[in-house]
């Protein structure tokens, strides 16, 4: 059978004659001959059943180095690879899909508002966990203002402690709460911390921005501890000495650490816990949002399972609490709202010399 010149073969696949010297370059076409003189290339028309498989396989996006492999095979075996590749490539466009609209609920800044205590669902591939989660929040026994704020949302908690004086931690408070607030939509599991540290980082900004504006407001700062879902991944953003706490088969766990000068010296084995209490520096905190941009979060990516309880709270709660209290209120007051408010009253018992904040969240099934 006749030969094809470079053109005439290039019109009949569909190919132009600059893909096709690319193709013979990489190997994935090379011509039946060329001309030792004129360096013409012909091909046999037998090629173009090939010539048009990997013009169809680039129509695809498939790349050279994966074309190189699969237009050699045996028919049969080819489309195994190509069901294979393409099954890859579906499940990329599903993660950029979710990752496009998470993106646009949140630079469109779409609050979502909140339903404390309903149950929220929280939907993923192996089946529908929902969270139902009580708040509770009081300016405490020695306070004029409560500096304290709390989100609980659909996929979102968070409790900040401002600090500051005269509103000012108020003030941070509320600001950092504003700046995640619009991470309470779908945000795709492998963007979790991303979206967490972006979060953290806008309030911080939002932060140096305020005080830039208002001289007075120098020196506000602000704990922030916050739990973000996405299915069955769960990320949590901590700075100060908030905390989180996890109930998991039948243990109450702190999965914090406190960013305090006693907790750094406690970690150093300086001073013991029983001096923690009552050394003269226990309040001072060596992290937290202040607009300086001086000390970044922690961020941490947890699974989160069926029957999960956790609790978030600023640090009053904790400070004159015990911690067999807290577990015991945690591990036997099965209503969220309920189990809130019991540890809202016993800070109170204990003096509450601060506000006191704090949410409690069950996971189901």
């Amino acid at each position: 059978m006749e030969l094809m010149t470079s053109g005439a073969f290039a019109q009949a696949s569909g190919l132009s004659r600059k893909a096709l010297r690319l193709y013979d370059e990489l190997g994935l076409l090379h011509p039946a001959r060329v001309d030792p003189d004129t360096l013409y290339r012909f091909y046999h028309p037998d090629q173009l059943e090939q010539a048009r498989l990997v013009a169809w396989l680039r129509r695809l996006g498939m790349p050279l180095a994966v074309i190189r492999s699969v237009s050699g095979l045996p028919p049969a075996r080819a489309a195994v690879e190509l069901a294979a590749y393409w099954a890859t490539v579906e499940a990329e466009i599903a993660a950029r899909r979710e990752l496009a609209a998470f993106l646009i609920g949140y630079l469109s800044g779409k609050d979502p508002g909140k339903d404390p205590g309903k149950d929220t669902a929280m939907s993923e591939s192996q089946g529908t966990l929902t969270v139902r989660y009580g708040v509770r929040s009081d300016i405490g026994l020695h306070r004029e203002d409560n500096e304290d704020a709390a989100y609980a949302g659909a996929r979102l908690l968070a409790v900040a402690d401002g600090m500051g004086g005269h509103a000012a931690g108020e003030v941070a408070s509320a600001a950092v709460i504003d700046a995640l607030r619009p991470l309470d939509i779908q945000v795709p599991a492998g963007e979790l911390l991303n979206a967490l540290d972006h979060a953290a980082r806008r309030a911080d900004a939002a932060l140096r921005d305020m005080v830039q504006a208002n001289p007075a407001l120098d020196g506000m700062g602000t704990t922030l501890t916050a739990l973000l879902w996405s299915g069955s991944q769960l990320g949590l953003l901590h700075i100060g000495d908030s905390r989180a706490y996890l109930v998991r088969d039948g243990e109450v766990f702190q999965i914090t650490q406190d960013h305090t000068l006693v907790q750094s010296l406690l970690d150093e084995g300086k001073i013991t816990a029983e001096e923690v209490a009552s050394h003269p520096q226990r309040l001072l905190l060596l992290r937290a949002l202040t607009g300086r941009h001086s000390s970044r979060p922690d961020l941490q990516l947890r699974q989160v399972r069926p029957d999960d309880r956790y609790l978030l709270c600023s640090d009053s709660l904790h400070v004159v609490v015990p911690p067999d209290a807290i577990s015991r209120v945690l591990l036997t007051v099965a209503d969220p709202d309920q189990a809130a408010a019991d540890l809202l009253a016993l800070a109170l018992e204990g003096g509450a010399p601060d506000n006191i904040t704090c949410i409690v969240a069950d996971i189901n099934t």
